[in-house]
């Protein structure tokens, strides 16, 4: 029977760059994904900096570039019938613009990366139950296939399986910290629009952005409280509620909008909180939304997955090697991701509430790059801890 050092469940961007990570420096690792290689999945699209560092740091970023990813140069912020306001991106080491990659490109890269690294990849999966030793101890996986049910046993289980984490709820993870506000969104894919930058919208409770990605389309999302957002589905067309929120945000891009070409569907969700559960326990940690769930009106959720992989990853390779004891490993790594994400979570949290103006909204938004800076330093300090540790056994392929 084959054990590994660490059994990742859920193959998206925080279960898969885990992965990655740990593959890299020498762990056996095995990654169950229920999904199809490949498949597409609700996003928010936008990484920040620090995600754009992070996968510069890990030599992908020149992928994401090679499939097409335009460049993303300046942000644009639209406050009611003000002057918009135009930030170039700045450059920085690692970070010549900032990339918004579809996730049909992003996963794969991710995977990929994870595969060539060594990690055991296995879609269809479905992990059904935990493993535990004689001790209570978390040593495993209960995984069905087609094929039927197979247990793999691992000296950690890391849940990367989302908001409704299996894993979490086998460990009973309690919840430390929740919301109070759950923003409506929805977003669409638009070809004709032609844009260069990120441009993001407010007016008095709603809000709409324009995202380049893949293919020359746009994601074009809008968003509201669900109660204004119910309201303005009643008696219309998906379509049309999407466009009337469009037009009250950011009027002047209806026209634009109405020369342009939607490809596919309208995509998003209504009304979950933000939430922080504990994320470790004796063989067992969460990381991405599986732990920690941001409103996705800040567009960080990915950006957040490709930090707190990092530090997961260092905190379950300091304690496979030997270097610190589990709990002080993995506390320090909730520790660490809650110091940076509270100051995000809490702002993200007051804007989901949309009871602000096109005033009110602004400083919220200051908020919101004084945390990324934090964000982006925290990074830089990594990178130069990367250097100093030393790796475990040589990858078993």
């Amino acid at each position: 029977m084959k054990t590994y050092d660490v059994v990742v469940v859920g193959g998206r961007v925080a279960g898969a760059s885990t992965a990655l990570l740990l593959a890299r420096a020498g762990a056996r690792v095995a990654l169950f994904d229920r999904s199809a290689y490949g498949a597409d999945t609700l996003s928010t699209h936008g990484l920040m900096r620090a995600g754009v560092l992070q996968l510069s740091r890990w030599g992908l970023l020149d992928q994401v570039v090679a499939a097409g990813t335009p460049p993303i140069r300046t942000t644009t912020f639209l406050y009611g019938d003000k002057e918009p306001v135009r930030i170039s991106i700045r450059p920085s080491p690692g970070v010549d613009a900032l990339y918004a990659p579809r996730r049909t490109v992003l996963d794969r890269i991710l995977v990929d990366a994870a595969v060539a690294a060594g990690v055991d990849v296995r879609y269809g999966t479905r992990v059904t139950g935990l493993l535990r030793d004689r001790t209570g101890r978390v040593a495993g996986v209960r995984g069905r296939t087609r094929a039927g049910t197979r247990d793999v046993h691992a000296r950690f289980v890391v849940g990367a399986d989302g908001i409704a984490s299996s894993v979490a709820r086998e460990v009973g993870a309690p919840l430390l910290r929740e919301g109070h506000w759950g923003s409506a969104v929805q977003y669409a894919y638009y070809d004709g629009l032609g844009g260069s930058g990120y441009e993001w919208a407010y007016r008095d409770g709603v809000a709409a952005g324009l995202i380049p990605t893949n293919d020359g389309l746009s994601c074009v999302f809008v968003g509201t409280s669900p109660s204004r957002m119910r309201t303005m589905r009643m008696d219309r067309s998906a379509e049309d509620a999407f466009g009337s929120v469009l037009r009250l945000a950011a009027p002047q891009h209806g026209e634009l909008l109405a020369s342009a070409t939607r490809v596919g569907g309208f995509h998003g969700w209504a009304g979950r909180r933000g939430f922080v559960r504990r994320s470790w326990g004796p063989g067992w940690a969460l990381v991405g939304d599986a732990g920690h769930f941001k409103d996705p009106i800040s567009t960080h959720g990915m950006t957040d997955a490709l930090r707190d992989a990092d530090l997961l990853a260092s905190a379950v390779l300091d304690s496979l090697a030997g270097s610190r004891p589990e709990a002080e490993a993995l506390d320090g790594y909730q520790r660490r991701r809650d110091l940076l994400s509270a100051q995000l979570f809490q702002v993200s949290d007051e804007i989901a509430g949309f009871e602000w103006d096109s005033h009110q909204v602004q400083p919220l938004l200051r908020r919101v790059s004084a945390a990324m800076i934090d964000e982006v330093e925290m990074l830089e300090a990594l990178a130069a801890a990367d250097e100093r540790r030393p790796l475990l056994a040589p990858v078993r392929r």
